[in-house]
């Protein structure tokens, strides 16, 4: 077996490796990677189809298992427990290193819900996304029952708009304490979309702080692990805000009253890298993708929350853009691996001049691992460097979430999931009126690679893929793209069905639309076996 093929079955095999992932391997402690997640909103006026979009990467290495959570009604004395510790389980049954927080007071009736590692749309067309973004340690209190996901689990549970889900959890906070570090939720229903930060209030001081602003029905919005609201408005339509966010922020010495009140300024400080901003390159390319003709600049101290997009937006962008990794911007790792060019010299050896001298390297890709980046760096390449992309390896799931008020519930709000890296992997549906999931999405995959775990059929033909980016990306983004452009093709077809079939029989509707997304889900997951087979047969023997 010659050199080459070596290099490359040991770079496969490194790939597969859980503690060889780029989070890992940059944060010791994984649950607090500041740069975990990405999430694009759409107001209902700014998108292609009148949709309102929310979206979210989970990228850490949380569970991806995932379930439907029915319905169901509840005594009026039965409480609920707040758990620590489920973002780690292996399926929807495991309780492994689990531990009860305290307990609330049940309501009478609690609504389906899908069932993440961050809960994110129930059967009302409530939808939820997801970005951490830290802040302060000084204001962390663990002893605070509620997690975000947890809070996120609540409302899902028990609203039917964002409004509804900002003011319990407001309350939740306040009266049972809020203990975890900064967090961002973009909440949307089928009218509207919120941004909702918070932040702990301080050790041992039960309760937390937070603020929520509603995006205009024409702008988008991104987080991307910073927080991003500024000023405060007395708006109750378009701000809403804990009673206590002032009065917190003097008694911290977080904000002297000598400025204005900026709500990211105090609380957060700024980015992950500890410039005064809040933004990075993630909220900057996203936002002039979207809207160039603002010509954003990314050396200001602040960018808006939201803009007006040039054109409307369509949920297949909102995907491209959660799986992009800023080609054809100078952030693109994929083309800086460069290797001699062997078609720069003829049979005889003379110089062809109109041949470049090097080439990008076929093993070039934007998703290098830091260690990857700093041998290539070491060797002299003084052009890798490491720039975090929107889409990530470490990806455990994604969700693109469209919410559309023309339609019954169960098939106006749907999420198009895609597991592993979004770069990569194809996006399959699920409905608000979806009440049972294939088996192998209820059994996660982060502990090891089992063969009843979807993670692992997308993410073997990925990893794959990865290690000769510049050839196999050929065959595997075509794939990608078909599933993306397949389900919007087919969803007019679907949505006209299951409401034929209500008028007649609901349950026969329910059992269409659990079968349209079984089959929909089954045919990705062959594609993506085909594909791990070719690119592995393509790998070791080079044909």
């Amino acid at each position: 077996m010659n050199k080459k093929k070596i290099f490359i079955g040991l770079a496969v095999l490194i790939g597969y490796l859980p503690n060889t992932n780029a989070q890992m391997t940059e944060y010791a402690d994984g649950t607090h990677n500041p740069l975990s997640c990405t999430s694009i909103m759409v107001g209902k006026d700014a998108s292609a189809d009148g949709s309102v979009i929310t979206s979210h990467t989970c990228d850490s290495w949380y569970r991806t298992w995932m379930n439907i959570v029915p319905a169901k009604d509840w005594n009026e004395k039965d409480s609920v427990t707040i758990y620590d510790g489920r973002m780690h389980t292996q399926s929807p049954s495991d309780s492994t290193k689990m531990y009860a927080k305290g307990k609330i007071p049940q309501t009478k009736h609690t609504f389906r819900y899908l069932d993440t590692a961050y809960p994110c749309l129930n059967e009302k067309q409530l939808g939820i996304g997801e970005t951490t973004i830290s802040g302060r340690d000084t204001l962390i209190n663990s002893n605070g029952i509620f997690k975000i996901e947890e809070l996120e689990r609540i409302v899902l549970e028990r609203c039917s708009s964002a409004k509804e889900a900002i003011l319990l959890m407001g309350d939740l906070i306040k009266k049972y304490g809020y203990g975890d570090a900064g967090e961002c939720l973009t909440i949307a229903d089928k009218n509207e979309v919120w941004i909702f930060e918070v932040f702990g209030e301080g050790k041992d001081k039960i309760g937390g702080v937070w603020a929520a602003v509603r995006i205009p029905d024409g702008e988008i919005a991104v987080s991307a692990n910073i927080s991003r609201i500024s000023k405060l408005s007395k708006d109750k339509n378009n701000c809403l805000y804990s009673d206590n966010v002032y009065n917190v922020a003097k008694k911290l010495k977080l904000w002297d009253e000598k400025e204005d009140f900026c709500f990211w300024k105090v609380y957060s400080g700024g980015n992950y890298f500890g410039e005064k901003k809040n933004y990075s390159i993630r909220e900057y390319f996203i936002m002039n993708a979207l809207a160039p003709s603002l010509h954003l600049s990314d050396t200001v101290e602040e960018l808006p929350l939201s803009v007006k997009p040039d054109n409307k937006v369509s949920v297949t962008q909102v995907m491209q853009l959660l799986g992009s990794y800023y080609e054809g911007t100078q952030w693109n790792l994929s083309f800086r691996h460069k290797i001699p060019n062997p078609k720069r010299r003829d049979k005889e050896g003379n110089i062809v001049e109109s041949e470049p001298d090097s080439i990008v390297s076929q093993f070039s890709n934007p998703w290098m691992r830091p260690d990857e980046i700093n041998m290539y760096y070491t060797m002299g390449d003084s052009t890798m460097q490491n720039i975090r992309t929107v889409s990530v390896p470490w990806c455990a799931y994604s969700t693109v979430i469209q919410l559309r008020n023309w339609l019954p519930d169960e098939i106006g709000g749907v999420a198009w999931i895609a597991l592993d890296n979004p770069g990569e992997s194809p996006r399959f549906p699920i409905f608000c009126g979806t009440t049972q999931l294939p088996q192998m999405l209820k059994i996660c995959g982060q502990h090891s690679d089992r063969d009843d775990a979807a993670l692992w059929h997308y993410r073997k033909a990925n990893r794959l893929a990865t290690v000769r980016w510049g050839n196999y990306r050929k065959t595997l983004e075509p794939a990608r793209d078909y599933f993306m452009q397949k389900g919007q093709r087919e969803l007019e077809f679907v949505e006209k069905t299951y409401q034929q079939l209500a008028n007649e029989n609901k349950q026969k509707a329910e059992e269409m639309l659990n079968g349209y997304v079984s089959d929909f889900f089954g045919a990705t997951i062959l594609k993506w076996d085909e594909l791990s087979r070719t690119f592995w047969r393509q790998t070791w023997t080079g044909f």
